[in-house]
């Protein structure tokens, strides 16, 4: 079994919740789930060097969307270092010119993937973790984004492929189903125990109740078993404003 987790960490916030302030929440919610790996999206290099200093059995792998080393946002992947071990990794655009940073299709924002092949130390099970975050405004990026996904996944033939992000479209959007065209499946539906909690509440989980954060998978090698929304805060202080969400899957 292992245990894969997509987190939106917000990569600024106002007053206390500030994301100087909420590192210690994310860390908490790392701590109590223990995924084998997790992908981040919002992740200055601020958050970065945070979360690697409070989670040390955790290597990561990812670069800045802006410059592809520090600057901008990272859609970076953790993962356990007694456990795993990284074999190959990269970053891709989600562009036209994925080899370097740049933009296309009307993208409000330079936006990213980042892929690391995963083994297991002590099996030598190997599976593909991707993690992205997708435009918020521009369609036509959002579903490319999608088909850039499904190629890079499909170039691990075999392998069991895990791709989490913000994708910032609900289910049965064009995005959301070209994600699910080919051999991937949404863990949410997939998954035997399951919720339908919303993933993104921008502080206000009365009010807004939207589901954009995904854990997909290669349907023809990963059997999810469990699904979960941490839909918790702590003395009533959220740790982002979307909740991260969890999956248990059988490879």
């Amino acid at each position: 079994m292992f245990r894969i987790i997509s987190f939106n960490l917000l990569c600024a916030g106002k007053d206390a919740r500030r994301w100087e302030n909420r590192v210690p929440l994310v860390c908490r919610v790392i701590n109590e789930y223990q995924p084998d790996s997790f992908g981040v999206q919002e992740a200055h290099i601020g958050w970065m060097n945070a979360l690697r200093a409070n989670l040390p059995a955790y290597d990561s792998v990812g670069v800045g969307r802006e410059d592809g080393k520090e600057d901008g946002e990272f859609a970076a992947i953790f993962f356990r270092r007694d456990r795993l071990r990284v074999l190959k990794s990269d970053t891709f655009w989600i562009s036209e010119t994925p080899d370097r940073p740049s933009r296309s299709w009307e993208t409000a924002c330079t936006r990213i993937a980042t892929w690391a092949l995963l083994e297991e130390i002590a099996t030598g099970k190997q599976y593909v973790h991707i993690n992205t975050h997708l435009d918020h405004v521009s369609r036509l990026a959002q579903v490319n984004g999608a088909k850039m996904l499904q190629r890079k996944a499909a170039e691990f033939p075999g392998l069991p492929v895990v791709c989490t992000g913000d994708f910032n479209v609900p289910q049965g959007s064009d995005c959301y189903e070209t994600m699910v065209s080919a051999n991937m499946g949404d863990a949410r539906v997939l998954a035997p125990e399951t919720d339908d909690c919303c993933t993104y509440h921008g502080f206000e989980p009365a009010k807004i109740q939207d589901i954009i954060d995904f854990i997909f998978v290669d349907r023809a090698t990963i059997r999810p078993m469990k699904f979960q929304t941490i839909s918790k805060t702590f003395d009533g202080a959220f740790y982002s404003d979307h909740y991260a969400v969890c999956a248990d899957l059988v490879f």
